[in-house]
Parts: C-alpha cells; sequence; structure tokens
C-alpha cells in the first residue's frame, strides 16, 4: 500500500504554514479542516494552509509537498487511529467508533490518490472555495 510524507525542498514552508509539518510525517489532504471556511477566513497563512497545504498527521501541520512511498498495513492502521482521535479532541466527533469511519476515508482517499504513482513522486495540492464548496486538485510534480 501506498501514502506520502512530507518533504521539504527548501525552509519555505516554515515560513508560510502557521504550523509546519514535520519533513517525513505522513499526510492527508486535509481539505476537511476548511469545511466550515469563507472567504472571510482565508487570508493570510491561512491563505497558504487553503490552497496547497497537506495535512500532516503527527504535528497537524501543513507541507506544501507530498512524496509517495510504501506503508506497512500496521503503520495505516495507526494512522485511522490517530486521526479519528483527532477528530474527537480537535472536532468534538462523540466517540472513537464513529470518528474511525471518517478517519478510514480519509486515508483510503489519500491511499488510492498514491497507489498508482511510482516512489519518490511528489505530490501537491490546490484548493479553491467555489459556490459549491471546495474544490481540490492535486498533481504530479
Amino acid at each position: 500500500m501506498k501514502l506520502a510524507r512530507a518533504v521539504h525542498l527548501d525552509e519555505s514552508d516554515e515560513q508560510i504554514f502557521p504550523t509546519p509539518a514535520k519533513a517525513d510525517e505522513w499526510l492527508v489532504s486535509g481539505g476537511f479542516e476548511f469545511s466550515n471556511w469563507g472567504e472571510a477566513e482565508i487570508t493570510g497563512k491561512a491563505r497558504q494552509e487553503f490552497n496547497n497545504g497537506w495535512l500532516g498527521l503527527d504535528s497537524f501541520g501543513r507541507a506544501t509537498l507530498a512524496s509517495v512511498c510504501e506503508i506497512s498495513t500496521e503503520q495505516y492502521e495507526e494512522l485511522v487511529g490517530k486521526l479519528a482521535q483527532h477528530f474527537v479532541d480537535k472536532y468534538g466527533a462523540p466517540d472513537l467508533d464513529s470518528a474511525r469511519g471518517v478517519a478510514e476515508g480519509e486515508l483510503k482517499f489519500m491511499a488510492d490518490l498514491c497507489a498508482e504513482q511510482k516512489d519518490r513522486t511528489l505530490l501537491s495540492v490546490q484548493r479553491e472555495l467555489t459556490d459549491d464548496g471546495i474544490k481540490e486538485g492535486f498533481r504530479a510534480v
């Protein structure tokens, strides 16, 4: 199975994101964080997070680039639990069982995005706010 890790080609993430993801931490798209955002919230460094930031699953910070690599089933399951706990702690999910299904969906989406990519392929994400909600686009760099 494949997923992606944060990669930093320079120090720009340290300067553009309020909380940068750590190098090599596992990533998901993280677009869910912006589901209740409007134009008023998309300013300054938050704009950078919204426009092109992947979400790290250790720091819950952002990274501009993701690098595709193999992940073990055990590591993957650990990430599901970590993201589910984040949904309880930060977003008020009623319990881990409820949050687990959503976390599984987020990680499956990322795994599907990475599945056909070669190892070490760099991925970027671009988001825009539309009348229908958030539109995400992904690109292999």
